[in-house]
């Protein structure tokens, strides 16, 4: 198996069109694809800029001729949560057409859309890319042949997975800057770079403010980490 991650520019997809129309992005939640209608059903979290950018981009998405269905589910400021269904698009089917499909969640800005695709055969991959060459515009940001044994253990591992994302969203805005200020600046680094008076004044705190809003993060992330290899090993 090969998996490639493309930089797709399509001139036919309405998420892209509404994302260079406006400061919004797209992320599918879900998407299921009907070849007797040759169209793509998906559930979209899209992001914007602020809650303008976020009703000029889906009015952009709801006006494209592609769009087939669209149903907002829900919706918060600057965040929406929609059901959609579009015609398939030109790149789509050329995938398609050389046995290739979809193996991760795709994400749309910027008028452009990061695609993780997947081929059985090296030839079929070269196939398709060249086929996209002539009527889209794209570059190959990896290409990783994955290895059987590989995509075993990944698959076996998948909740364990889960189990640290959710971590991640477990912790609050604050505590998720801190730890990534901690990281990037060499905190935990031995010399340490960034230390607990750096830090505080980066956030404009007190040393102990800053220090607690450190250990809660590390807590609520470790618990995770031996809740996810706890999972690990009973796979």
């Amino acid at each position: 198996m090969l998996e490639l991650t493309l930089d797709m520019e399509q001139y036919d997809c309405p998420f892209i069109a509404a994302s260079d129309g406006a400061a919004v992005s797209f992320c599918a939640a879900h998407w299921e694809f009907d070849p007797t209608d040759d169209r793509l059903e998906t559930r979209m979290v899209v992001e914007g800029a602020s809650p303008d950018a976020v009703d000029e981009g889906l009015r952009v998405l709801r006006d494209h001729d592609g769009l087939r269905e669209y149903d907002l589910i829900s919706r918060r400021g600057a965040v929406a949560h929609v059901r959609t269904a579009i015609d398939e698009t030109a790149a789509m089917g050329t995938i398609r057409d050389h046995d290739g499909y979809i193996t991760g969640p795709f994400r749309i800005a910027d008028g452009r859309e990061l695609w993780h695709v997947g081929f059985d055969r090296d030839g079929s991959a070269n196939a398709a890319l060249s086929a996209l060459d002539r009527d889209n515009e794209y570059d190959v940001v990896s290409r990783d042949p994955v290895d059987i044994t590989e995509l075993s253990g990944f698959v076996q591992n998948v909740g364990a997975a889960m189990t640290l994302v959710e971590g991640c969203r477990d912790l609050t805005p604050r505590e998720r800057e801190t730890l990534e200020a901690a990281v990037d600046g060499g905190y935990f680094d031995s010399p340490r770079g960034e230390t607990l008076g750096t830090l505080a004044d980066r956030f404009d705190v007190s040393k102990p403010a800053v220090s607690k809003t450190l250990r809660r993060g590390q807590a609520k992330t470790m618990a995770r980490i031996t809740q996810a290899l706890d999972e690990m090993d009973e796979e």
